[in-house]
């Protein structure tokens, strides 16, 4: 006996010939991957351009002389005026050159993936590599911003700014594992492609 089969409206319309439902296309030239390459590129320029101006700033800094330049670092309750000097000056801009420049270094490696992605080839060796460098580099940036902050707030505004509590660390910590878990992915997926390419 058999059972009468119950047509949904996508089914229908599966049947129909020439008529194929579809969503947007996720790999390839005109895909959404080829869209994302495209504002990685904008957002890698833009971030190379604020990185190199902060670098100007840094070797401008040893050079340009201070004088009666006070800052004030303030919170809900108050603030705390401290002298700038120099070595205060280098210190802020040298960590704000790297923490841009960790970017950039992740911007220029998902850029290659991305590109990838718009060929139609993700599972390739050197991608795992790339995800892997990511997300080193995620967590040396991570750990320094930890560090840094852990320093002004000793150093230059104790009592008025607070170190980062290990709590706030969950969310990069879980963002570079989560990156390390799909280089393992990718790299299964190029064994098996390879594999694949082999049988054939």
């Amino acid at each position: 006996m058999r059972l009468p089969i119950l047509l949904t409206s996508s089914t229908r319309f599966a049947r129909i010939p020439g008529f194929a439902l579809r969503g947007p296309r996720t790999l390839g030239p005109g895909s959404v991957s080829s869209l994302l390459k495209i504002a990685l590129d904008v957002a890698f320029v833009l971030l190379m351009l604020i990185t190199a101006i902060l670098l100007l700033a840094f070797v401008a800094a040893i050079f340009i002389p201070l004088s009666d330049v006070n800052i004030t670092v303030t919170d809900d309750t108050g603030g705390l005026q401290q002298p700038l000097t120099r070595a205060l000056l280098l210190f802020g801009l040298g960590a704000l050159s790297a923490w841009f420049g960790g970017f950039l270094l992740i911007l220029r490696h998902l850029r290659l993936i991305f590109r990838s992605l718009t060929q139609g080839d993700p599972f390739q060796p050197e991608n795992v590599r790339r995800l892997r460098a990511i997300g080193l580099t995620l967590a040396t940036v991570t750990a320094g911003v930890w560090v840094t902050q852990g320093l002004v707030a000793a150093r230059l505004a104790p009592g008025v700014m607070d170190p980062q509590g290990v709590g706030e660390l969950l969310t990069p910590i879980f963002s570079v594992l989560v990156v390390f878990v799909l280089a393992e992915v990718f790299r299964e997926g190029a064994r098996l492609r390879r594999e694949s390419e082999l049988t054939i």
